[in-house]
């Protein structure tokens, strides 16, 4: 079962990238009337996806040698990321406001990053 989430991760990371490149292209060519805040928003969650996007594929390669700490950084990359980036869309684009889910999903993506980085000092 554990490989499965691997790949999960992997996958993930090629939809962030995938959706990543096209918030990019939508920010630079169809969202042209935005005020400039909520395009400095946009461009925000359009960078975190898109470095996050390689974490989870790294998150995946490194699971079978990096175990359990590895695939729960690829689920706190995987949530946090989701979580970061829809608030802040949403708020840019549709001016809707989800309250701490930003923050939230922004913990969730530097606690990625120390599960990730602990799981080096941890591997079989």
């Amino acid at each position: 079962m554990t490989g499965n989430f691997d790949r999960i991760w992997i996958g993930l990371g090629g939809l962030a990238g995938l959706t990543g490149v096209a918030m990019s292209a939508l920010a630079a060519h169809a969202l042209t009337g935005l005020d400039p805040a909520s395009l400095r928003m946009v461009d925000s969650a359009v960078q975190i996806q898109a470095w996050h996007a390689p974490a989870l594929v790294l998150a995946g390669i490194w699971a079978p040698r990096g175990g359990r700490l590895a695939r729960l950084a690829g689920a706190a990359f995987a949530l946090g990321t989701l979580l970061f980036c829809a608030a802040v869309y949403l708020h840019a684009l549709r001016g809707i406001s989800l309250g701490p889910v930003a923050p939230t999903g922004g913990t969730l993506l530097m606690l990625g990053w120390a599960l990730l980085g602990l799981s080096a000092f941890r591997s079989r």
